[in-house]
């Protein structure tokens, strides 16, 4: 008997970013490593890759995330 099943059905209302297809889809129809999501609307979805974006943006610039001596520019000896 499998531990975890597998889910194939959205619940109504789900939405996903097909990271593969590019395009928005209701309930997850391609794999979970290829999309992002869940989204409460239509609309978010399809602005799914603006929000990585301006996620991304905001952790690379976060001070309190800044770590100059992992990529060995920090004046620290």
């Amino acid at each position: 008997m499998a531990l975890f099943k597998k889910r194939t059905v959205g619940k109504p209302g789900e939405w996903f970013y097909c990271l593969e297809h590019q395009k928005v889809e209701e309930g997850p129809d391609c794999p979970a490593k290829d999309r992002f999501g869940p989204y409460p609307t239509r609309g978010e979805a399809e602005h799914a890759m603006a929000t990585a974006r301006e996620k991304n943006l905001q952790w690379e610039t976060d001070p309190k995330w800044h770590d100059a001596t992992a990529r060995g520019d920090g004046d620290e000896a």
